[in-house]
């Protein structure tokens, strides 16, 4: 398995779940979730350009 993929995969989970706490009563725990969940893609996104 291909190193980052597994944080990208996850971080695009996180960012789901955020993205709909976001039409709920709890927007900014949704805002930090989102947030969390983007930063796992991108750094996921980065170990999966460097370790080719």
């Amino acid at each position: 398995m291909r190193e980052g993929l597994i944080p990208a995969v996850l971080g695009t989970v996180v960012s789901a779940s955020g993205a709909t706490m976001l039409k709920s009563k709890y927007k900014l725990l949704g805002v930090g979730v989102l947030g969390f969940g983007v930063a796992h893609v991108i750094l996921g996104a980065i170990d999966l350009v460097e370790h080719r």
